[in-house]
């Protein structure tokens, strides 16, 4: 008897360990530097986002994964968005732009 309640809990406890393991979220392969890198990026578009009088850059979100740039958030005209993805492109290190800018 007791071996079985032994057997039991050992089941029960490897059930529940796979279950928990398998909840786990899979980690980003971006090493430290590669990160560094895309804040580098994120703020010189940013900034160059700011410098610029056509664009509202406040209205818009910037996010880098290994040199790809995501512009989201609302821009005012069409015109006001292609701007911020010409800026977003001329920017050293930016490998592609991705545009999810609403026109509001």
């Amino acid at each position: 008897m007791r071996t079985f309640k032994m057997l039991s809990a050992f089941a029960l406890s490897a059930v529940l360990a796979t279950s928990v393991i398998s909840c786990a979220p899979t980690p980003k392969s971006e090493s430290t530097g590669g990160y560094i890198d895309d804040t580098v990026i994120t703020t010189k578009v940013k900034s160059e986002l700011l410098r610029d009088d056509e664009v509202a850059s406040r209205n818009i979100h910037v996010d880098t994964y290994k040199g790809r740039v995501q512009l989201s958030g609302f821009a005012g005209s069409s015109r006001e968005a292609s701007r911020a993805v010409s800026i977003a492109r001329g920017v050293p290190g930016v490998r592609e732009v991705e545009n999810h800018i609403s026109i509001k």
